[in-house]
């Protein structure tokens, strides 16, 4: 064994009570637990869920209606791939479409619907 000599056998291994304060978590000061946002975060917050919850009905509301108008099938990109157009023709295709646009609408009201804005002082 290599072991340094001028090393004694507590000081190469820690003892038991320092295992023990390594297995207790440090004390989280209470100030952490209550962060309270400043003005510029809560607005920042506030823009951001109302940017969302105008970004999830727009799009749902197009895949909801853009599936069953004539540009879904009639576009340059499509006639040049008529097997990727007889897949997006189809009418289950669209359906699927239909129903991640009600998806999408449902998910940016609920964000709205189950908005906070944390504790109040």
């Amino acid at each position: 064994m290599n072991a340094d000599p001028k090393l004694t056998q507590t000081e190469t291994s820690p003892t038991e009570a320092d295992l023990r304060s390594y297995a207790q978590p440090a004390a989280i000061p209470a100030a952490l637990h209550h962060h309270e946002m400043s003005r510029l975060e809560l607005w920042l917050h506030r823009v951001t869920v109302l940017l969302f919850v105008f970004v999830c009905a727009v799009v749902g509301v197009l895949l909801i209606i853009l599936p069953w108008r004539p540009e879904w099938t009639d576009n340059r990109l499509l006639l040049t791939y008529p097997s990727l157009r007889a897949v997006v023709a189809n009418g289950f295709f669209r359906g699927f479409c239909t129903g991640l646009g009600v998806l999408d609408i449902w998910i940016g009201f609920w964000e709205a619907i189950h908005y906070h804005e944390g504790e109040r002082s």
